[in-house]
């Protein structure tokens, strides 16, 4: 097993280092195609190249016009085979922490809830690759009270590290919650439109199964200013049908929070496992800047209203 994850490690970095090198005759290629298209003049620094290059744009089909990267292989079967989510937390968890666990368990059909004891990341990394999980979410705590996790994708990345903040267990709710589902939840995901945004979007959609047409579950993930609200609710379709006398009827949906609330903010997300060393860095937060865009969503996306 050792070996094996040794060579698909190797196979995968080869894969980046190839992607790297094609990237500039990808971007040689683009041009000289908008060029064509526009009816202008090449540009300086294709002259001399632009005949091969003309050769390799009428071969091109839907399949390598475009350059394939290896950040796609990572969620290649996305939405085709269900996810398995391994949870755990942090050393010596408090009580709270523990009950957050078991919350966030009940979040994320067919997940597995693991007691860390004496587990350091590495054998933690080898023993969910040997059960052929696809992610696994470590929560961190400060005082008792949850305020850390990270989302790592198997076998080789990538993680998302994530603060946490006002969290809100079941029975902190003013509402005594319903008993919770777990069939497989539709997903809403509001502010992810800038490119870090789409990618954590792909991260956390990865965690979940699709979701079946008659499901009454739906989980929320509201980015505002970078902070990703989450949201769980049940929701009870209308009886009445259009035409019966209440056109509003059919639009009335009622929803029921069933918890846990919680906010998350992304600080750093790396492209490697979390047991692995001298990962490339693909984000990270740098909040001591004066003016620092923001990295889920575009510009027009955020309201003032």
């Amino acid at each position: 097993m050792l070996r094996r994850n040794a060579r698909l490690r190797k196979e995968y970095l080869y894969k980046k280092a190839l992607e790297d090198r094609e990237a500039t005759t990808f971007d040689k290629k683009r041009k000289l195609q908008e060029a064509l298209d526009k009816n202008k003049a090449i540009p300086t620094e294709l002259k001399g190249e632009d005949k091969k290059l003309r050769k390799t744009l009428d071969l091109a089909d839907d399949r390598t016009k475009e350059q394939r990267k290896a950040i796609d292989d990572e969620y290649a079967f996305l939405g085709v085979k269900d996810p398995k989510v391994l949870l755990t937390t942090s050393r010596d968890p408090s009580s709270r922490l523990s009950q957050f666990l078991k919350e966030l368990r009940m979040l994320f059909p067919g997940a597995q809830r693991m007691n860390r004891g004496g587990y350091v990341v590495k054998d933690l990394m080898q023993l969910a690759r040997s059960h052929e999980m696809t992610d696994v979410i470590i929560v961190h705590e400060h005082r008792g009270e949850p305020d850390g996790m990270v989302v790592c994708h198997l076998p080789f990345g990538p993680t998302a590290y994530f603060g946490l903040s006002n969290v809100v267990l079941r029975h902190d709710l003013a509402e005594k919650p319903p008993t919770m589902s777990e069939a497989n939840p539709h997903l809403i995901f509001h502010g992810f439109t800038a490119k870090t945004g789409l990618r954590l979007k792909t991260i956390l959609q990865a965690l979940f199964p699709p979701a079946k047409q008659a499901g009454d579950r739906v989980m929320t993930f509201a980015n505002r200013r970078d902070v990703i609200h989450f949201r769980h609710h049940n929701f009870v379709r209308p009886k009445g049908r259009p035409g019966d006398g209440h056109p509003s009827r059919a639009n009335h949906v009622t929803l029921t929070e069933n918890g846990p609330r919680f906010a998350m903010r992304l600080f750093r997300l790396e492209l490697g496992a979390i047991d692995m060393k001298d990962v490339e860095v693909e984000w990270v937060l740098r909040p001591y800047f004066n003016r620092q865009k923001e990295a889920l969503a575009l510009p027009e996306e955020d309201d003032e209203g």
